[in-house]
């Protein structure tokens, strides 16, 4: 069963084409991976799935309901969450902070009950706060979690920001480049945490990465896209050896391109 679906999405910049009926579709507790050149429109689809750019044609369908054209805040409260390929973090905040203000949508307590450090406030923050050591821990930040989020290292700030966006409680989670900057050891780690996150906590992933180790090892599926139109989907396996690919992704010339030159 899809949970997300695009159907012939279209984004244009003035006369620039940078999406051109993207059509795909993500099953539900799927790892699927979203690869192309630089500049080929993965994070543009990113941005038109979470409604920071309204797609000019098309539709995004989540569990069989049309997202486009809706705010990001109500495409978050349908259970979509994101990261994004410039790290966001509040980097004077501390990392448990820098979680824990995600959290909004579990609050109980008033702006008065915060005011006046009332009871229902405490107990919101101290809900906020377990759930945020829960979330570090995934990640191995728990023993960070008092330390300002701007000291850490640039691959440990990419966990973070992976941590904060679990605590919206998605169902969908697009992670834009998250093994950028991480080493091998890290980014062997980071395979092992996005499987968990679809194994144990039953979240659908879709991964925008370059490092294709990452993408080979841990999706599914790979759609890929090339001057925002798709040139190929398949398995890992399939993707590898797809001419097409081979020729925009790695920069090698298709067999006919060869023949006729």
């Amino acid at each position: 069963m899809s949970l997300l679906e695009l159907r012939g999405v279209d984004k244009i910049f003035g006369g620039l084409h940078a999406v051109r009926g993207v059509s795909f579709a993500v099953e539900k507790g799927s790892i699927f991976g979203l690869i192309g050149p630089n500049g080929a429109g993965k994070t543009t689809l990113f941005n038109v799935i979470t409604g920071v750019y309204r797609p000019e044609h098309g539709e995004i369908l989540l569990a069989g309901k049309d997202l486009a054209g809706l705010r990001p805040a109500r495409i978050a409260a349908r259970g979509v969450a994101r990261t994004f390929q410039n790290i966001r973090i509040f980097r004077s905040m501390t990392v448990a902070e820098n979680v824990m203000v995600a959290g909004h949508h579990l609050h109980s307590a008033s702006i008065a009950d915060a005011m006046l450090r009332t009871r229902r406030y405490e107990q919101d923050e101290r809900a906020l706060g377990k759930r945020a050591h829960e979330l570090l821990e995934i990640f191995g930040l728990s023993h960070l979690a008092q330390e300002v989020a701007g000291s850490l290292p640039y691959g440990s700030q990419r966990r973070l920001e992976i941590a904060r966006a679990l605590m919206l409680s998605p169902e969908l989670l697009l992670l834009d480049e998250p093994a950028a900057g991480m080493n091998s050891q890290e980014a062997r780690t980071l395979n092992e945490q996005i499987r968990f996150l679809r194994d144990k906590l039953g979240l659908t992933v879709i991964l925008v990465e370059h490092n294709m180790a990452v993408i080979m090892k841990v999706c599914e599926t790979i759609h890929v896209v090339d001057h925002g139109e798709t040139i190929a989907q398949g398995n890992p396996a399939e993707i590898k050896v797809n001419p097409a690919v081979l020729a925009a992704y790695l920069g090698q010339e298709e067999p006919n391109n060869q023949a006729r030159s």
